[in-house]
Protein backbone atom coordinates (compact mmCIF):
# COMPACT_ATOMS: atom_id res chain seq x y z
CA UNK A 1 0.00 0.00 0.00
CA UNK A 2 2.93 2.58 0.68
CA UNK A 3 4.91 1.42 -2.29
CA UNK A 4 1.47 2.42 -4.13
CA UNK A 5 1.03 5.44 -2.58
CA UNK A 6 4.88 6.22 -3.43
CA UNK A 7 4.54 5.16 -7.11
CA UNK A 8 1.90 8.09 -7.61
CA UNK A 9 4.19 10.85 -7.77
CA UNK A 10 5.77 9.18 -10.83
CA UNK A 11 2.12 8.95 -12.69
CA UNK A 12 1.84 12.49 -12.99
CA UNK A 13 3.86 13.86 -16.19
CA UNK A 14 3.76 17.14 -14.14
CA UNK A 15 5.13 16.11 -11.20
CA UNK A 16 7.35 13.70 -12.68
CA UNK A 17 9.36 16.38 -14.52
CA UNK A 18 9.17 18.83 -11.87
CA UNK A 19 11.23 16.37 -9.64
CA UNK A 20 13.55 15.55 -12.38
CA UNK A 21 14.55 19.23 -12.88
CA UNK A 22 15.04 19.73 -9.49
CA UNK A 23 17.47 16.60 -8.70
CA UNK A 24 18.92 17.99 -12.25
CA UNK A 25 19.97 21.31 -10.71
CA UNK A 26 20.92 19.74 -7.43
CA UNK A 27 23.32 17.54 -8.87
CA UNK A 28 24.69 20.57 -10.81
CA UNK A 29 24.76 22.41 -7.85
CA UNK A 30 26.89 19.23 -5.87
CA UNK A 31 29.01 19.26 -9.35
CA UNK A 32 30.11 23.10 -8.97
CA UNK A 33 31.67 21.89 -5.25
CA UNK A 34 34.42 20.53 -7.10
CA UNK A 35 35.33 23.07 -9.17
CA UNK A 36 38.03 25.30 -6.67
CA UNK A 37 38.98 29.01 -7.01
CA UNK A 38 42.32 29.62 -9.11
CA UNK A 39 45.43 30.02 -7.18
CA UNK A 40 44.58 28.17 -3.91
CA UNK A 41 46.67 24.87 -2.64
CA UNK A 42 43.58 22.47 -2.18
CA UNK A 43 45.72 19.63 0.13
CA UNK A 44 46.92 22.62 2.05
CA UNK A 45 43.29 23.71 2.16
CA UNK A 46 41.94 20.34 3.28
CA UNK A 47 44.46 19.80 5.87
CA UNK A 48 43.26 23.08 7.75
CA UNK A 49 39.63 21.95 7.23
CA UNK A 50 40.90 18.61 9.11
CA UNK A 51 42.24 20.29 11.53
CA UNK A 52 39.50 22.87 12.01
CA UNK A 53 37.14 20.04 12.38
CA UNK A 54 38.65 19.12 15.65
CA UNK A 55 37.95 22.21 17.43
CA UNK A 56 35.10 23.13 15.50
CA UNK A 57 33.79 26.63 15.22
CA UNK A 58 32.53 28.61 12.53
CA UNK A 59 34.71 27.59 9.67
CA UNK A 60 33.30 23.81 10.55
CA UNK A 61 29.38 24.86 10.53
CA UNK A 62 30.38 26.86 7.17
CA UNK A 63 31.84 23.44 5.29
CA UNK A 64 28.42 22.04 6.67
CA UNK A 65 26.14 24.10 5.28
CA UNK A 66 28.20 24.63 1.93
CA UNK A 67 28.18 20.75 1.61
CA UNK A 68 31.72 20.81 1.50
CA UNK A 69 32.90 23.86 -0.56
CA UNK A 70 34.35 25.68 1.45
CA UNK A 71 36.60 22.16 2.32
CA UNK A 72 37.10 22.25 -1.21
CA UNK A 73 37.64 25.85 -1.63
CA UNK A 74 35.15 25.74 -4.11
CA UNK A 75 33.89 28.19 -6.34
CA UNK A 76 30.69 27.96 -4.49
CA UNK A 77 32.61 28.44 -1.06
CA UNK A 78 30.84 31.32 -0.05
CA UNK A 79 27.70 29.61 -0.74
CA UNK A 80 23.67 30.84 0.11
CA UNK A 81 24.68 32.90 2.90
CA UNK A 82 24.89 36.26 1.02
CA UNK A 83 21.81 36.03 -0.48
CA UNK A 84 20.70 35.36 3.59
CA UNK A 85 22.44 37.90 4.83
CA UNK A 86 20.96 40.36 2.21
CA UNK A 87 17.41 38.88 2.41
CA UNK A 88 17.74 40.18 6.47
CA UNK A 89 18.83 43.52 5.05
CA UNK A 90 16.25 44.18 3.41
CA UNK A 91 13.85 43.11 5.56
CA UNK A 92 15.11 45.36 8.74
CA UNK A 93 14.92 48.15 5.91
CA UNK A 94 11.27 47.65 5.19
CA UNK A 95 10.83 48.20 8.96
CA UNK A 96 12.12 52.29 8.60
CA UNK A 97 11.95 52.58 4.93
CA UNK A 98 8.42 53.78 3.71
CA UNK A 99 9.35 53.12 0.32
CA UNK A 100 9.83 49.10 1.01
CA UNK A 101 7.30 48.60 3.26
CA UNK A 102 4.81 49.37 0.13
CA UNK A 103 6.51 47.97 -1.87
CA UNK A 104 5.59 44.79 0.63
CA UNK A 105 1.65 45.70 0.02
CA UNK A 106 1.75 45.53 -3.68
CA UNK A 107 1.59 42.14 -4.39
CA UNK A 108 3.57 40.16 -6.89
CA UNK A 109 5.37 43.42 -8.73
CA UNK A 110 6.45 44.34 -5.03
CA UNK A 111 7.52 41.48 -3.99
CA UNK A 112 9.62 40.83 -7.97
CA UNK A 113 10.83 44.42 -6.96
CA UNK A 114 12.36 43.94 -3.48
CA UNK A 115 13.61 39.97 -4.69
CA UNK A 116 15.54 42.09 -7.44
CA UNK A 117 16.90 44.70 -4.77
CA UNK A 118 17.69 41.22 -2.67
CA UNK A 119 20.13 40.17 -5.31
CA UNK A 120 21.80 43.61 -5.86
CA UNK A 121 22.43 43.41 -2.43
CA UNK A 122 23.77 39.99 -2.50
CA UNK A 123 26.18 40.45 -5.14
CA UNK A 124 27.77 43.50 -2.91
CA UNK A 125 27.81 41.40 0.49
CA UNK A 126 29.13 38.41 -1.64
CA UNK A 127 32.23 40.94 -2.97
CA UNK A 128 32.75 42.12 0.32
CA UNK A 129 33.21 38.37 1.46
CA UNK A 130 35.22 37.62 -1.31
CA UNK A 131 37.81 40.06 -0.87
CA UNK A 132 37.93 39.03 3.34
CA UNK A 133 38.10 35.36 2.52
CA UNK A 134 40.94 36.23 -0.22
CA UNK A 135 42.64 37.77 2.45
CA UNK A 136 41.67 35.22 4.85
CA UNK A 137 43.30 32.38 2.89
CA UNK A 138 46.43 34.35 2.11
CA UNK A 139 47.03 34.33 6.02
CA UNK A 140 46.54 30.69 6.63
CA UNK A 141 50.12 29.14 7.08
CA UNK A 142 51.80 32.86 6.94
CA UNK A 143 50.35 33.87 10.31
CA UNK A 144 49.30 32.41 14.12
CA UNK A 145 46.20 34.35 14.28
CA UNK A 146 43.50 31.58 14.93
CA UNK A 147 44.66 28.94 13.04
CA UNK A 148 46.17 26.68 15.84
CA UNK A 149 49.96 26.30 14.69
CA UNK A 150 48.73 25.22 11.11
CA UNK A 151 51.82 26.11 9.21
CA UNK A 152 50.69 25.58 5.34
CA UNK A 153 50.42 28.09 2.87
CA UNK A 154 47.33 27.75 1.64
CA UNK A 155 47.80 30.77 -1.59
CA UNK A 156 51.44 30.20 -2.70
CA UNK A 157 51.20 32.83 -4.61
CA UNK A 158 49.73 35.93 -2.54
CA UNK A 159 49.23 39.13 -5.11
CA UNK A 160 46.58 41.64 -6.33
CA UNK A 161 45.96 39.23 -9.39
CA UNK A 162 44.78 36.27 -6.92
CA UNK A 163 42.78 38.71 -4.82
CA UNK A 164 40.70 39.85 -7.91
CA UNK A 165 40.03 36.28 -9.20
CA UNK A 166 38.77 35.30 -5.69
CA UNK A 167 36.49 38.15 -5.58
CA UNK A 168 35.16 37.20 -9.08
CA UNK A 169 34.90 33.42 -8.45
CA UNK A 170 33.39 33.19 -5.50
CA UNK A 171 31.03 36.36 -6.41
CA UNK A 172 29.79 34.26 -10.11
CA UNK A 173 29.38 31.24 -7.49
CA UNK A 174 27.10 32.76 -5.41
CA UNK A 175 25.29 34.45 -8.33
CA UNK A 176 24.80 31.20 -9.86
CA UNK A 177 23.90 29.30 -7.39
CA UNK A 178 21.02 31.88 -6.52
CA UNK A 179 20.22 31.03 -10.29
CA UNK A 180 19.53 27.56 -9.47
CA UNK A 181 17.60 28.22 -6.48
CA UNK A 182 15.16 30.88 -7.98
CA UNK A 183 14.85 28.18 -11.30
CA UNK A 184 14.24 25.42 -8.67
CA UNK A 185 11.51 27.41 -7.18
CA UNK A 186 9.96 28.16 -10.09
CA UNK A 187 9.93 24.97 -12.54
CA UNK A 188 10.80 22.23 -9.94
CA UNK A 189 9.31 21.30 -6.03
CA UNK A 190 9.87 23.66 -3.19
CA UNK A 191 11.64 26.05 -2.46
CA UNK A 192 15.09 26.42 -4.09
CA UNK A 193 17.61 28.24 -1.49
CA UNK A 194 16.03 25.80 0.92
CA UNK A 195 16.39 22.53 -1.17
CA UNK A 196 20.15 23.78 -1.73
CA UNK A 197 21.13 23.72 1.76
CA UNK A 198 19.43 20.58 2.14
CA UNK A 199 21.22 19.13 -0.46
CA UNK A 200 24.58 20.61 1.36
CA UNK A 201 24.03 19.20 4.28
CA UNK A 202 22.67 16.00 3.85
CA UNK A 203 25.82 15.39 0.96
CA UNK A 204 27.91 15.85 4.71
CA UNK A 205 25.77 12.51 6.47
CA UNK A 206 27.32 9.33 5.09
CA UNK A 207 30.89 11.12 5.15
CA UNK A 208 30.35 12.07 8.26
CA UNK A 209 28.51 9.00 9.32
CA UNK A 210 31.89 7.12 7.92
CA UNK A 211 33.95 8.73 9.75
CA UNK A 212 32.10 8.33 13.01
CA UNK A 213 32.02 4.54 12.17
CA UNK A 214 36.12 4.59 11.62
CA UNK A 215 36.46 6.19 14.84
CA UNK A 216 34.38 3.42 16.68
CA UNK A 217 36.50 0.58 14.44
CA UNK A 218 39.46 1.48 16.10
CA UNK A 219 38.52 2.23 19.51
CA UNK A 220 38.97 5.88 19.38
CA UNK A 221 34.92 6.16 20.21
CA UNK A 222 32.89 3.75 22.88
CA UNK A 223 30.25 2.18 20.81
CA UNK A 224 27.92 3.05 23.60
CA UNK A 225 28.37 6.43 23.21
CA UNK A 226 27.73 6.21 19.58
CA UNK A 227 24.24 4.52 20.11
CA UNK A 228 23.03 7.26 22.94
CA UNK A 229 23.80 9.79 20.61
CA UNK A 230 21.96 7.95 17.53
CA UNK A 231 19.22 7.28 20.21
CA UNK A 232 18.67 11.36 21.06
CA UNK A 233 19.20 12.12 17.33
CA UNK A 234 16.35 10.20 16.38
CA UNK A 235 14.07 11.49 19.28
CA UNK A 236 14.85 14.84 17.97
CA UNK A 237 14.18 13.79 15.00
CA UNK A 238 10.35 12.83 16.30
CA UNK A 239 10.12 16.34 18.26
CA UNK A 240 11.28 17.95 15.07
CA UNK A 241 8.48 16.53 12.76
CA UNK A 242 6.04 16.55 15.82
CA UNK A 243 6.63 20.14 16.75
CA UNK A 244 6.46 21.12 12.53
CA UNK A 245 3.08 19.65 12.13
CA UNK A 246 1.70 21.14 15.01
CA UNK A 247 -0.95 24.23 15.19
CA UNK A 248 -3.12 26.12 17.19
CA UNK A 249 -6.60 26.36 15.38
CA UNK A 250 -8.17 29.29 16.22
CA UNK A 251 -12.29 28.60 15.82
CA UNK A 252 -14.17 30.99 13.33
CA UNK A 253 -17.78 31.48 13.40
CA UNK A 254 -19.48 33.03 10.27
CA UNK A 255 -22.97 33.93 10.32
CA UNK A 256 -25.84 33.67 7.51
CA UNK A 257 -25.31 36.05 4.58
CA UNK A 258 -26.80 37.13 1.05
CA UNK A 259 -24.84 36.13 -1.88
CA UNK A 260 -26.64 38.36 -4.46
CA UNK A 261 -30.08 36.20 -4.56
CA UNK A 262 -28.81 33.20 -2.31
CA UNK A 263 -28.54 32.80 1.34
CA UNK A 264 -25.06 30.96 3.08
CA UNK A 265 -26.02 29.52 6.10
CA UNK A 266 -23.37 30.23 8.85
CA UNK A 267 -20.80 27.89 9.02
CA UNK A 268 -18.04 26.94 11.66
CA UNK A 269 -13.81 26.58 10.91
CA UNK A 270 -10.57 27.61 11.87
CA UNK A 271 -7.89 30.00 11.71
CA UNK A 272 -4.44 27.65 11.74
CA UNK A 273 -1.49 29.58 13.52
CA UNK A 274 1.88 27.61 13.32
CA UNK A 275 3.55 26.49 16.65
CA UNK A 276 6.62 27.11 14.46
CA UNK A 277 5.51 30.02 12.31
CA UNK A 278 8.95 31.22 11.09
CA UNK A 279 9.88 27.52 10.09
CA UNK A 280 13.87 27.61 9.35
CA UNK A 281 14.48 31.22 9.26
CA UNK A 282 15.49 31.74 12.25
CA UNK A 283 18.51 29.18 12.64
CA UNK A 284 19.61 30.37 8.86
CA UNK A 285 19.62 34.13 10.06
CA UNK A 286 21.92 33.29 13.34
CA UNK A 287 24.31 31.18 11.46
CA UNK A 288 24.57 34.08 9.15
CA UNK A 289 24.90 37.19 11.54
CA UNK A 290 27.68 35.04 13.60
CA UNK A 291 29.70 34.57 10.07
CA UNK A 292 29.95 38.56 10.09
CA UNK A 293 33.28 38.52 13.08
CA UNK A 294 34.81 36.09 10.95
CA UNK A 295 34.52 38.07 7.76
CA UNK A 296 35.46 41.67 9.64
CA UNK A 297 38.29 39.77 11.74
CA UNK A 298 40.04 39.87 8.47
CA UNK A 299 39.39 43.47 8.12
CA UNK A 300 39.82 44.80 11.51
CA UNK A 301 42.89 43.15 13.80
CA UNK A 302 40.98 44.50 16.82
CA UNK A 303 38.36 41.95 16.24
CA UNK A 304 40.22 38.90 15.87
CA UNK A 305 40.10 38.61 20.11
CA UNK A 306 36.12 38.57 19.60
CA UNK A 307 36.01 36.27 16.61
CA UNK A 308 38.24 33.72 18.25
CA UNK A 309 36.04 34.28 21.18
CA UNK A 310 33.52 32.97 19.07
CA UNK A 311 35.40 30.24 17.18
CA UNK A 312 36.86 29.02 20.13
CA UNK A 313 34.23 28.30 22.79
CA UNK A 314 31.17 26.57 22.08
CA UNK A 315 29.24 27.69 24.68
CA UNK A 316 30.16 31.64 24.21
CA UNK A 317 28.58 30.69 20.59
CA UNK A 318 25.62 28.10 21.75
CA UNK A 319 24.68 31.46 23.95
CA UNK A 320 24.84 34.21 21.11
CA UNK A 321 23.45 31.75 18.65
CA UNK A 322 19.87 31.03 21.57
CA UNK A 323 19.56 34.92 21.68
CA UNK A 324 20.03 35.75 18.07
CA UNK A 325 16.84 32.43 17.26
CA UNK A 326 14.96 33.54 19.83
CA UNK A 327 15.08 37.59 18.64
CA UNK A 328 14.76 36.60 14.82
CA UNK A 329 11.56 33.98 15.40
CA UNK A 330 9.67 37.25 17.13
CA UNK A 331 11.20 39.37 14.27
CA UNK A 332 10.52 37.49 11.55
CA UNK A 333 6.97 36.35 12.71
CA UNK A 334 6.27 40.58 13.39
CA UNK A 335 7.43 40.77 9.63
CA UNK A 336 5.17 38.01 8.19
CA UNK A 337 2.13 38.04 10.34
CA UNK A 338 0.06 41.15 10.93
CA UNK A 339 -2.84 40.34 13.04
CA UNK A 340 -3.96 43.68 12.54
CA UNK A 341 -4.78 42.85 8.58
CA UNK A 342 -6.28 39.06 9.82
CA UNK A 343 -8.64 40.29 11.76
CA UNK A 344 -10.15 43.24 9.47
CA UNK A 345 -9.85 40.01 6.81
CA UNK A 346 -12.38 38.40 9.27
CA UNK A 347 -14.35 41.16 10.20
CA UNK A 348 -14.74 41.76 6.25
CA UNK A 349 -16.33 38.52 5.60
CA UNK A 350 -18.49 38.48 8.59
CA UNK A 351 -16.78 36.40 10.83
CA UNK A 352 -15.89 36.63 13.87
CA UNK A 353 -14.11 33.80 17.28
CA UNK A 354 -16.68 33.34 19.83
CA UNK A 355 -16.57 35.06 22.60
CA UNK A 356 -13.88 38.10 20.94
CA UNK A 357 -15.59 41.38 19.45
CA UNK A 358 -14.65 41.71 15.97
CA UNK A 359 -11.47 44.36 14.82
CA UNK A 360 -9.22 45.52 17.44
CA UNK A 361 -9.98 42.86 20.43
CA UNK A 362 -9.88 40.40 17.55
CA UNK A 363 -6.47 41.58 16.54
CA UNK A 364 -5.29 41.67 20.26
CA UNK A 365 -6.57 38.07 20.80
CA UNK A 366 -4.57 36.91 17.86
CA UNK A 367 -1.61 38.78 18.55
CA UNK A 368 -1.43 37.26 22.58
CA UNK A 369 -1.74 33.66 20.48
CA UNK A 370 0.53 34.62 18.48
CA UNK A 371 3.37 36.01 21.04
CA UNK A 372 2.58 32.75 23.00
CA UNK A 373 3.03 30.53 20.24
CA UNK A 374 6.48 32.69 19.31
CA UNK A 375 7.81 32.20 22.69
CA UNK A 376 7.04 28.55 22.57
CA UNK A 377 8.44 28.49 18.77
CA UNK A 378 11.50 30.01 19.84
CA UNK A 379 12.91 28.02 22.81
CA UNK A 380 12.11 24.65 20.70
CA UNK A 381 14.25 26.14 17.84
CA UNK A 382 16.90 27.10 20.45
CA UNK A 383 16.80 24.10 22.46
CA UNK A 384 16.50 21.71 19.15
CA UNK A 385 19.81 23.73 17.39
CA UNK A 386 21.99 23.55 20.52
CA UNK A 387 21.13 20.48 22.74
CA UNK A 388 22.76 17.75 19.73
CA UNK A 389 26.38 19.64 20.13
CA UNK A 390 26.12 19.61 23.79
CA UNK A 391 24.78 16.33 24.12
CA UNK A 392 28.12 15.28 21.31
CA UNK A 393 30.26 17.34 23.82
CA UNK A 394 28.97 15.38 27.08
CA UNK A 395 29.44 11.99 25.29
CA UNK A 396 32.85 12.88 24.03
CA UNK A 397 31.55 12.09 20.25
CA UNK A 398 32.39 14.37 17.57
CA UNK A 399 29.75 14.36 14.92
CA UNK A 400 29.22 17.02 12.64
CA UNK A 401 25.47 16.65 11.45
CA UNK A 402 24.71 19.70 14.42
CA UNK A 403 21.35 20.52 15.57
CA UNK A 404 20.63 23.50 12.73
CA UNK A 405 21.30 21.26 10.51
CA UNK A 406 18.77 18.33 11.39
CA UNK A 407 16.19 21.12 11.79
CA UNK A 408 16.80 22.46 8.18
CA UNK A 409 16.73 19.00 6.83
CA UNK A 410 13.68 17.63 8.63
CA UNK A 411 11.68 21.05 7.96
CA UNK A 412 12.50 21.42 4.58
CA UNK A 413 12.03 17.96 3.77
CA UNK A 414 8.34 17.95 5.52
CA UNK A 415 7.74 20.94 2.86
CA UNK A 416 8.60 19.61 0.50
CA UNK A 417 6.47 16.28 0.84
CA UNK A 418 3.59 18.69 1.55
CA UNK A 419 4.16 20.17 -1.61
CA UNK A 420 4.30 16.77 -3.62
CA UNK A 421 0.94 15.76 -1.51
CA UNK A 422 -0.76 18.98 -2.39
CA UNK A 423 -0.15 18.08 -6.16
CA UNK A 424 -1.58 14.43 -5.73
CA UNK A 425 -4.62 15.42 -4.13
CA UNK A 426 -5.41 18.13 -6.56
CA UNK A 427 -5.28 15.28 -9.37
CA UNK A 428 -7.41 12.92 -7.00
CA UNK A 429 -4.47 10.97 -5.63
CA UNK A 430 -4.78 9.91 -1.67
CA UNK A 431 -1.99 11.59 -0.92
CA UNK A 432 1.90 10.98 -0.65
CA UNK A 433 1.00 8.59 2.36
CA UNK A 434 -1.89 6.71 1.33
CA UNK A 435 -5.33 6.69 2.13
CA UNK A 436 -5.46 5.73 5.04
CA UNK A 437 -1.98 7.54 6.36
CA UNK A 438 -1.49 10.71 7.96
CA UNK A 439 -2.13 14.17 6.18
CA UNK A 440 1.30 15.92 6.03
CA UNK A 441 -0.11 19.21 6.72
CA UNK A 442 -1.55 18.39 10.51
CA UNK A 443 -1.73 15.95 13.17
CA UNK A 444 -5.43 16.03 13.24
CA UNK A 445 -7.95 14.79 10.61
CA UNK A 446 -10.88 17.55 10.25
CA UNK A 447 -13.80 15.79 9.28
CA UNK A 448 -15.66 17.39 6.18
Amino acid sequence: MALNAFANVFRIAELRSRLAYTLVLLSVYRIGIFINTPGVDRSAMNAFMDAQKQSGGLVSLFNLFSGGALEQMSIFGLGIMPYVSASIIIQLLAVVVPSLERLQKEGAAGRQKINQYTRYGSIALSIVQGVGISRWLASLGRSDAGQGGFNQVVVPNDNLWFTFMTVVSLTAGTAFIMWLGERITERGIGNGISLIIFAGIVARVLPGAKTLLDLTTQEVVNVAAVLGLLFFMLLIIGVVVYVERGMRRVPIQYAKRMAGRRMFAGQATYFPMKVNASGVIPPIFAGAVLSFPATLGAWFPFLQGFQRSIEGNLWVYNGLFVLLVVFFSYFYTALTFRPDDVADNIKKQGGYIPGIRPGRQTAEFIERTLNRLTFGGAIYLAIICVIPSVISSVLGVQFTFGGTALLIVVGVALDTVQQIEGHLISRNYEGFAGPRGPRIRGRVRVAA
